[in-house]
């Protein structure tokens, strides 16, 4: 049976935003074996979430697709556009991408490219809802504080959370966009008052593993592949810890 993952981003009228979904779907679709990927969007791009549906039900029927949302969070847009759609048409609907351990890596490595030292306190924003689990687990990492904020008018505001940690702790601080892609929201992380600025989590390599392991949740026919992924992916993590531990003593 041909099976269709369907990965539902939230769309965004700069076409940064786009390039950059389009960019991580094609990396899932590359290591996803005999699973068709498509990509759909709530919003300001195509294929729109109802093109996609109706293009991958044809493509498998309904019992073939998984809709995995490309969403740090659960919210409004999971609840209500998505899951009504993926309701109406008979297709599941997974978890989405966070918060997760595995997004620690990527918001690692985002970190580590913005230039920011290890033990800098961390404010980590988001567009959507309280991401105080991820934060927590960020903080866990880095031996570091990690607040999280918010890049809408939601508070703590993201340079309000700056002020606080940079109060409590007497040392600049950086924020780590919680933003899958480029657009609007990252534009206003720039403007903050964080001494850094990651850029978005976007096309990262546990991104990808996540987006498959999330569809592998639900799909029925994927318990072996589940398994494997599962296995590989803490391989993956593990190598990739002991190498980050690995540097921070020889930097000692």
């Amino acid at each position: 049976m041909t099976r269709v993952l369907l990965a539902v981003a939230h769309g965004s009228r700069d076409p940064a935003a786009q390039e950059c979904v389009l960019s991580l779907t094609g990396r899932v679709a590359r290591s996803a074996g005999g699973i068709a990927v498509r990509t759909a969007f709530v919003q300001n791009a195509k294929p729109s979430l109802a093109e996609g549906l109706d293009e991958a039900a044809t493509h498998a029927g309904p019992d073939g697709v998984v809709v995995v949302p490309l969403l740090l969070s659960s919210g409004y847009h999971l609840s209500s556009d998505i899951a009504g759609a993926a309701r109406a048409a008979g297709v599941p609907v997974a978890r989405p991408l966070g918060p997760d351990p595995r997004l620690v890596r990527a918001l690692s490595d985002r970190l580590r490219a913005a230039g920011v030292p290890g033990q800098v306190p961390v404010v980590l924003a988001a567009a959507g809802r309280s991401t105080r689990r991820q934060a927590a687990m960020l903080g866990a990492h880095r031996h570091a504080p990690v607040v999280a904020a918010f890049a809408t008018a939601a508070r703590p505001t993201v340079d309000e959370a700056v002020s606080f940690l940079a109060d409590v702790t007497e040392q600049p601080v950086a924020v780590a966009a919680y933003l899958l892609a480029p657009g609007l929201f990252h534009d206003r992380l720039l403007g903050s008052a964080g001494t850094w600025v990651s850029g978005p989590i976007g096309d990262h390599p546990a991104v990808a593993e996540l987006i498959q392991d999330r569809f592998c949740d639900r799909d029925d026919t994927a318990t072996a592949a589940r398994s494997l992924r599962l296995a590989a992916a803490r391989r993956s993590m593990a190598n990739w810890t002991g190498g980050a531990h690995g540097d921070r003593r020889k930097s000692a």
